[in-house]
């Protein structure tokens, strides 16, 4: 059993790195409102997890161990950022709309809450387990 390195923790790590690269990318996109020609970015992150968990909606069926599954190896999952660049708000091209931001901003902050929380449960689980339960 792993206890520092398996796919609860490193899900959770991972969740909360790109947490914080949201973040950054939506308070660029806030910034940059009334920037002409601007491109709104956004992160992908949950459909690369999905997958390297196994929770695939349509996984690859394979009849040979040497076939190539469609399972990710967890710890090379990595969030992308995405530029949106065919759609549009206003004349001068550029496609942010700031009340999609903020809200996306908001929910954000409250998943990054969630998350450090989770870690730090697990965390105090395992200090529970290592003092055997004493303080």
């Amino acid at each position: 059993m792993d206890l520092f390195g398996g796919k609860v923790l490193v899900s959770l790590t991972k969740s909360l790195d790109t947490s914080s690269l949201r973040h950054r990318v939506a308070s660029n996109n806030i910034a940059n409102v009334n920037t002409p020609y601007f491109k709104k970015s956004s992160v992908d992150f949950e459909s690369m997890l999905r997958k390297a968990l196994g929770h695939d909606p349509a996984p690859m069926r394979t009849s040979d161990p040497r076939h190539f599954g469609n399972k990710l190896d967890l710890n090379k999952v990595q969030p992308t950022v995405q530029q949106h660049k065919s759609t549009l708000m206003r004349t001068d091209l550029n496609n942010v709309d700031i009340d999609e931001e903020m809200t996306n901003l908001a929910a954000n902050t409250i998943m990054y809450q969630t998350l450090t929380r989770l870690v730090s449960d697990r965390y105090s689980g395992l200090t529970t387990v290592i003092s055997g339960g004493k303080r």
